[in-house]
C-alpha cells in the first residue's frame, strides 16, 4: 500500500500505473530538450493526460510538483499544451 496525503491509500501496482509511468513518460521530455531533440510524447496521449489532470488541476499545485503553468497560444498542439499544464515552457531549449 502506497500511503500519500494528496491521494490517499493506493495498491502499489495502482499507484505506479496512475502516478510513476505518467512521470516517467513526461520527464523523457525534459530529457529530450535537456539534450537539443525535439520530443514526441503523441498528441492524443498528451490530450489524455491534460484532460485527466485538468479537473485535478489545484490538487496538481498544491502537491508542490508541478510549477504555475506557462501560457502557451490559442490552438497549440497538446504536446505543447500539456508541458505548459504542467510548468514546463514548450519552447525551451538547452543554454537559454
Amino acid at each position: 500500500m502506497l500511503s500519500n496525503p494528496h491521494t490517499g491509500d493506493k495498491p502499489v501496482d495502482e499507484a505506479i500505473d496512475e502516478f510513476y509511468t505518467a512521470d516517467i513518460w513526461m520527464h523523457s521530455w525534459d530529457l529530450a530538450k535537456a539534450l537539443g531533440r525535439e520530443p514526441d510524447l503523441g498528441q492524443q496521449r498528451c490530450e489524455a493526460a491534460l484532460a485527466a489532470m485538468k479537473p485535478m488541476e489545484q490538487l496538481l499545485r498544491d502537491s508542490g510538483q508541478f510549477g504555475s503553468a506557462v501560457p502557451v497560444a490559442d490552438g497549440a498542439a497538446a504536446q505543447d499544451r500539456l508541458m505548459a499544464f504542467i510548468g514546463r515552457d514548450p519552447a525551451w531549449q538547452p543554454g537559454r
